[in-house]
């Protein structure tokens, strides 16, 4: 399954929580890739701000991480 990820947009919530909540657990974006199935280039645009991600990989990222989804939206 592909990290697919629509739209470009300024660092938003999900990239700011993402990276915030993916480091306080000790996890390395590799690791997330790994537990989520995202490729590593969309997990780190992601995180950077340069691709807004479809709700699908959201899920996949909170699941990876453990996390409930609205912490990734905060």
């Amino acid at each position: 399954m592909s990290g697919r990820c629509a739209g470009d947009a300024a660092r938003g919530p999900a990239g700011n929580a993402g990276s915030r909540v993916r480091e306080h657990h000790s996890l390395t974006q590799l690791e997330v890739c790994d537990r989520s199935g995202i490729d590593a280039v969309s997990y780190s645009r992601i995180e950077k701000g340069h691709s807004s991600p479809l709700l699908d990989t959201l899920i996949r990222i909170a699941d990876a991480i453990d996390v409930p989804l609205a912490d990734l939206v905060r």
